[in-house]
């Protein structure tokens, strides 16, 4: 039992040091381990660009089930969509939707914008991790479900659409990504002010998977817009191209 009788302590900062306590319990916040790597920054970075190479061949016709939730509170509607997502053996994303719930628009400017993009990424500009588009500097190691993770900043070497300014955290053994978070550096419309978003990663069989994917988007004329993602039971799919184009979602 915890002793939660306050002696000689400012209460205040008591309560600060109780909040914190919980945080770490919890698991909502990750507690820094050490300050300097028993690797060099270049090592950490070549060993991630192998993991990545590594990751992406295993998701070649991996299928998954994503469930979408999006909101937008200042004009009080929201979605959630039901789809599964699959990755051809070409490295081809699609969806096909499952199910819907919500208001219709939120499906066509939230939901369906989000897939849509997602789909013509890889036919545009390179926007990967990668010593190309991004700096990287070693900010420290934290633990993260029990695991050492390294944790970089990475700033983008150009103002691009697409790339962002924020953290990637890195699996220690495996240098495989865990979580990916930031902040947009360029808006891809002038109706956006800010987008922001956290990516976080499921390591199985030491490859990391898709997990989920937090967004807050704040627009000038209907205020935040928020999107979550969920992704789940993931197995080989053979017929992934077969799957109809992200583009176009049914019963738009």
């Amino acid at each position: 039992m915890v002793n939660l009788t306050v002696v000689g302590l400012d209460k205040r900062v008591f309560i600060i040091r109780l909040s914190c306590a919980i945080l770490l319990a919890s698991g909502l916040v990750s507690a820094a381990v050490v300050a300097s790597a028993p690797e060099s920054e270049q090592q950490i970075v070549g060993r991630y660009l192998s993991a990545t190479r590594e990751q992406q061949t295993a998701l070649l016709g991996l299928s998954m089930e994503a469930d979408f939730d999006a909101n937008v509170p200042k004009l009080k509607k929201n979605g959630k969509l039901h789809a599964l997502r699959s990755i051809s053996n070409v490295g081809k994303v699609t969806y096909h939707m499952l199910g819907f719930d919500g208001d219709n628009s939120v499906k066509k400017e939230v939901i369906a914008r989000y897939m849509t993009a997602e789909v013509q990424s890889e036919s545009g500009p390179d926007i990967s991790i990668t010593p190309k588009n991004y700096k990287f500097k070693f900010k420290g190691i934290q633990t993260q479900n029990g695991r050492a993770v390294y944790v970089l900043g990475v700033s983008p070497r150009k103002k691009e659409v697409g790339l962002f300014k924020g953290e990637l955290w890195l699996d220690q053994a495996t240098c495989m990504p865990v979580r990916e978070s930031g902040r947009f550096v360029k808006n891809p419309s002038v109706f956006l002010s800010k987008m922001e978003f956290v990516r976080s990663y499921d390591l199985q069989n030491g490859v990391s998977l898709p997990q989920n994917m937090h967004s807050v988007t704040k627009t000038r004329l209907f205020g935040p817009v928020e999107l979550s993602i969920n992704f789940t039971n993931f197995s080989k799919d053979s017929e992934s191209d077969t799957l109809s184009d992200a583009s176009t979602v049914e019963g738009q």
